[in-house]
């Protein structure tokens, strides 16, 4: 029998505009659409940010997220759903005093970060362990304000999904397991490609799943061009993988992807053809070990 896989559909992020993709999702409805539409080719799990319908930049507010998971829910109560807690992580020093912020930074209090996730109680939400140089921006995860958030998610019920981009991230989550504040086993997800951050090659990927606590079900994936070629090397390290709008724009060299569907379609087709199988929700939740729906 086939290893089962899960397929995450990571569906608009934060980063990606409609200037590089026409096609991207930033509405609440065109978010949900298309996680839907991932949903049905595919992917047990679907990752989701919510935007400015105005501006099209992230946005962290609560009715946005609340009217996104209605949509969902009222046409798919299986799909897993994982919501972002990385927005409010964002500081750019200001030119004249570095110790001002300047436009562009979202950097919060924790509190604010997790809000979302004790008001809607999805079954997953990110917990990011960065600490980077991220295009104009710092990343700032303080390990006193991950404490903060991981004691309100599992508050909350929900299981966290660690965002790792680099080693020392890694080296941190050991730190929190060691010390009770993250609980095992975990669910890891490893983020290549992200300039300044680990690099999207096998190598990387080796080492950094040789490193990770017994009994870990971790996934990864690399940006842009990385895409596929890690989305591939994850299922043959054995681990789980993610797709989508948030991470590559293009189907193929030169080809825009039109849809997170057409990209989970063709993520499906390459699991298949290396003799994988993918994982319904429900087997994805055995999986992770997370309730499955009454």
């Amino acid at each position: 029998m086939a290893r089962k896989t899960i397929l995450t559909a990571a569906i608009t992020g934060n980063l990606m505009t409609p200037e590089i993709s026409p096609y991207l999702p930033v509405t609440t409805e065109q978010i949900a659409r298309q996680a839907l539409d991932a949903a049905a080719e595919g992917a047990a799990i679907v990752h989701l940010h919510v935007r400015d319908p105005e501006t099209a930049k992230g946005s962290m507010r609560l009715d946005f997220y609340e009217d996104l998971v209605a949509r969902i829910r009222a046409e798919n109560d299986d799909v897993l759903i994982n919501l972002t807690t990385g927005e409010g992580g964002r500081f750019v020093p200001s030119d004249d005093d570095p110790q001002q912020a300047a436009e562009g930074s979202t950097l919060c209090a924790p509190e604010t970060r997790v809000a979302h996730v004790e008001a809607l109680r999805p079954d997953i939400c990110t917990l990011d362990f960065n600490t980077m140089w991220s295009g104009a921006a710092s990343v700032i995860n303080s390990p006193r304000n991950l404490e903060i958030m991981a004691e309100r998610i599992y508050r909350a019920g929900v299981m966290p999904e660690i965002e790792l981009f680099d080693s020392g991230d890694l080296h941190m989550v050991k730190d929190f397991v060691a010390r009770g504040i993250i609980q095992t086993p975990l669910m890891v997800q490893m983020v290549l490609g992200v300039r300044f951050g680990a690099v999207a090659n096998p190598a990387t990927m080796a080492y950094l799943v040789s490193q990770l606590p017994q009994g870990t079900q971790w996934a990864a994936f690399g940006i842009g061009r990385a895409a596929f070629p890690m989305l591939a090397q994850a299922w043959l390290l054995g681990g789980h993988v993610r797709i989508g709008m948030e991470d590559t724009a293009y189907l193929a060299k030169g080809e825009h992807c039109t849809s997170n569907a057409q990209l989970v379609c063709k993520a499906a087709r390459m699991i298949d053809d290396l003799g994988g199988a993918l994982a319904t929700p429900d087997e994805a939740r055995d999986l992770l070990g997370i309730a499955h729906k009454a």
